[in-house]
């Protein structure tokens, strides 16, 4: 067997490879799909409408932001302090 003759199999066996992932791919996505849908029309995504009213309740991000602001320059000037003290 010569190195072409490799070469032109290996390329055939990776194709062969891609396309079957592809296809498992696309059988996995039109399967939940369908699952997703299933779900729906029997109304077992009851938690579906709660999820948005719990996730406004919790803070703001400008809230969250300005928590881990002050926790940073709380930790810093602390860090500063001991440092200080050791010299």
């Amino acid at each position: 067997m010569t190195i072409v003759d490799m070469l032109e199999q290996s390329g055939v066996l990776t194709l062969l490879g891609m396309g079957i992932v592809f296809s498992f791919l696309i059988v996995m996505v039109i399967c939940i799909t369908f699952v997703g849908r299933g779900i729906r029309l029997l109304g077992l995504d009851k938690d579906a409408g709660a999820l948005p009213q719990a996730v406004s309740a919790g803070p703001s991000a400008s809230d969250k932001s300005t928590a881990v602001t002050a926790a940073i320059s709380a930790a810093v000037t602390e860090y500063r302090k001991e440092r200080e003290g050791k010299n």
